[in-house]
């Protein structure tokens, strides 16, 4: 690994790339720390603080990398533009106009692209500004119209900044820029992290009880890791023979080949879609003062109920509910996700074109029905691996009731490990170019 790393390096493309990336990871720390301008964020921690049981506030801190908390100037992060995302893509399939710029090659994803970035810069400004009325005299400096538009103004500069930066990265570094961005914020989160399962589990007790439980922590981390890998690295391969033909005066094609098709085809986006629309009402309901430590209304008890800190707990298992909607929103995200990058008929034509066919089944739509089937398959069989390494958390911590620092760590561990893999794939892709031995091969 060390030896290809050091290869790796070598290759001006791949150091230039990997430079770039390192310095845009540290510009958008750096911006995580400035705190914004006319906001009081002691009060502003204060407030956060009593709501650490809310798991919607918890979740959205974690993807900012704690700016949220701290109300930097990168306190919206990429959430909207995850949002604006899961709407455009959403209205793809609603509206013709925009399902058939999906399928105009470049040009319309470059449309639909701009049409996500407007949303983004929309969303960022409605979600500062109604965030800087909320806190109200309370929490601002100066109360008046004039401060509220500028942290509006500045919070969705720092949204749009860092959605630039992300497709920066994608372009001139490694990896997707937006995963990356998430994967160094939850990064930045893992010490606290660990500091809190640290005093909830270890912390207090007998050295020897404290070192079974540690062991036991390390293992379950290790398990859901390798179980991450395996998942992430899971395909299906679909036969295909191509037929000979004659190109000029030479007999081409006759080979033996294969439709790769990964298990999680969808990577972390189900995940990352599923939890940012069940934080949602958890984050308003807090700026609107809705009490779900102990609900008193039916919007609390439905707030609560989409918690992950509610779910699987004996004690109100009514709450566990929301674990139901949680696991069809991944599913169907899986699903969703897969139909937008995934065109079974699109690969069926293309292996026509080329000669090529699936042995025993005809060309054409048989062959699109064909793949369509194992994909189908393949979907549900990725959405059950993901629901194994998020949910496993979320039931420790309801059933063991020590609060909710376990909740999100098998999502966190998902975005971590698929994020790194991608990355690894994409730079192994370029070494492979140049004759180099791939990380994953060594």
């Amino acid at each position: 690994m060390f030896k290809t790393f050091v290869k790796a390096l070598e290759i001006q493309e791949i150091r230039k790339r990997l430079l770039f990336t390192l310095l845009m990871m540290v510009i958008v720390r750096i911006g995580c720390q400035i705190p914004t301008p006319g906001i009081n964020p002691e009060a502003v921690s204060s407030w956060l603080s009593s709501l650490s049981q809310n798991t919607g506030f918890n979740f959205f801190n974690t993807i900012t990398g704690n700016s949220f908390s701290t109300m930097s100037i990168f306190a919206l992060s990429i959430s909207p533009y995850i949002t604006s995302s899961i709407i455009v893509q959403l209205l793809t399939i609603a509206i013709p106009k925009l399902e058939e710029l999906s399928k105009e090659g470049e040009e319309g994803r470059k449309t639909i692209n701009n049409i996500t970035r407007y949303l983004t810069i929309a969303l960022a400004l409605i979600q500062s500004v109604s965030m800087a009325i909320g806190f109200g005299s309370n929490y601002l400096t100066n109360y008046t119209w004039y401060n509220v538009i500028i942290i509006g103004v500045i919070m969705t500069a720092g949204s749009a900044f860092l959605m630039w930066i992300g497709e920066q990265i994608t372009d001139r570094g490694l990896g997707n820029g937006i995963s990356i961005i998430l994967l160094i914020n939850i990064l930045s989160s893992l010490p606290n992290d660990f500091r809190t399962m640290y005093a909830q589990f270890i912390d207090g007790r007998v050295w020897w009880l404290g070192i079974i439980i540690a062991v036991v922590i390390l293992a379950l981390i290790f398990g859901l890791v390798v179980f991450v890998v395996y998942l992430q690295d899971g395909e299906r391969k679909v036969p295909v023979q191509y037929a000979q033909r004659m190109s000029g005066r030479r007999l081409v094609g006759g080979q033996a080949s294969s439709i790769p098709i990964k298990v999680n085809t969808a990577g972390v986006i189900p995940v990352i879609f599923a939890s940012s629309l069940l934080s949602m009402p958890a984050i308003i309901g807090g700026f609107m003062g809705v009490n779900t430590t102990t609900p008193t209304t039916t919007w609390g008890h439905i707030i609560k109920g989409l918690s992950q800190s509610s779910w699987c707990n004996p004690d109100e298992p009514i709450y566990t509910l929301g674990l139901i909607i949680y696991v069809l929103l991944l599913i169907f995200f899986a699903y969703f996700y897969t139909s937008i990058t995934f065109n079974p008929m699109e690969v069926a034509n293309n292996l026509k074109k080329q000669g090529g066919f699936v042995p025993g089944i005809r060309p054409g739509k048989p062959t699109s029905d064909f793949i369509e089937k194992i994909l189908n398959k393949v979907i549900i069989i990725g959405a059950i691996g993901l629901l194994i390494i998020a949910i496993i958390p979320i039931i420790l911590t309801g059933i063991t009731g020590v609060g909710s620092s376990l909740c999100f760590f098998g999502t966190s561990l998902i975005i971590i490990v698929g994020v790194i893999i991608e990355t690894l794939k994409q730079a192994e892709s370029m070494m492979v170019v140049r004759n180099y031995k791939g990380f994953l091969n060594d």
